[in-house]
């Protein structure tokens, strides 16, 4: 149940070997200063680098594997 202290805090999932997924709408803010947004109630955001949608998820991480380190 949300508190004041937490009422707008987005909940971020880490999924292995996977994306992140964020509850939505989100703002995401690029290396080079620019902005991207999503209205989606969950959106999935590219922890790979391969998604040609980058910074947004394609499943381009299921082609190949990545290694675990």
């Amino acid at each position: 149940m949300p508190t004041e202290s937490n009422a707008d805090a987005r909940r971020v999932r880490l999924v292995r070997g996977g994306p992140m997924l964020i509850e939505g709408p989100v703002e995401l803010q690029l290396p080079d200063g620019s902005t991207v947004c999503s209205d989606r109630f969950v959106v999935a955001v590219c922890a790979c680098r391969r998604s040609r949608r980058y910074p947004f998820c394609d499943t381009s991480h299921r082609r190949k594997a990545r290694k675990e380190v």
